[in-house]
This record gives structure tokens, sequence and C-alpha cells, in this order.
């Protein structure tokens, strides 16, 4: 993965991400398509050094990574200047299970499936037939804090 080059002053530590991206619940996508960006809101959930997004698997974003799989994520959070907070995630998605997904056994998405049904659904993993996994494993992640520059 490629090291931030950036305000590392205000870079988090990996702890510090990791911590983020479990209490944060929305993450921003953003996707190259043939009419250019896109980028919309995803729920998401961070597991084993990967970020989970399920998807609509008939949708513009689906389209999008079909043809070009790159893709770069934002969380963040903040209101006031000195408490802004944010990782940026950039990397290739993959698709992982079924498309779309009815729940057939895949053990690679247990510890995943788990985890967003904890976060959002009560512990009960909901299967739609309508939404799929992608896994986005960093190329390169970026990250900010403000409250570190103090004052």
């Amino acid at each position: 993965m490629k090291e931030q080059k950036r305000s590392r002053k205000i870079a988090m530590t990996p702890e510090e991400v990791d911590a983020f991206l479990a209490e944060q619940r929305t993450v921003r996508v953003a996707t190259n398509g043939t009419n250019g960006p896109h980028a919309t809101p995803l729920w998401y959930v961070w597991h084993g050094g990967a970020m989970w997004l399920t998807s609509l698997s008939r949708s513009q974003r689906w389209a999008d990574l079909q043809s070009d799989p790159r893709i770069a994520a934002v969380v963040d959070a903040g209101e006031e200047y000195l408490k802004l907070r944010g990782v940026e995630i950039r990397g290739r998605v993959e698709v992982v299970g079924e498309v779309p997904r009815t729940g057939e056994p895949v053990p690679e998405l247990e510890g995943p499936e788990q985890a967003f049904a904890d976060r959002y659904s009560g512990g009960t993993m909901h299967h739609d037939g309508r939404h799929a996994w992608l896994k986005l494993v960093p190329e390169k992640i970026t990250s900010w804090d403000f409250r570190k520059i103090g004052g």
C-alpha cells in the first residue's frame, strides 16, 4: 500500500483509522463512468483491513465498476474546522459472492455480513436479491484529523 506523503502531521495512525471507520456509518464512493465521475453514499463495514460495500447490482455504480473497478471512498466527520477528520481509500473493488446476493454460503462473507447485520439491522442479515458485495482492499489510505492541529 502506498504511504501517505502529505499532511502527515494530522494523519491518523492505523489504529485511529480502524476506530474511525468502525464508528462512522456512511461512505461516499466515486466511480468512473462513461459519462464521467459518479459519486454516491453507501453503507459499509470495515472488516479485515478491507472496506466491504453492499451495492444495488442494477445501478449506475455497479455498471461503472464492471467496466472500471477503480474506486475512491471517503468517510468524514466534523462540523467545525478544528474537528474535521476523515479517511480516503483508493483501490479496486472485487465482487464477492453471487450477484445479486441471495444468501448462498460464502465463507469470505461470513465476517463482513455479520458485522454489517450487527451495525445496520439488529444482527440479522437480510438478502433482498437486489444487492451484491464489493470488497475494496486499499491501495492507498489518506487520513486527516484536524484535532491534531491544536489551538
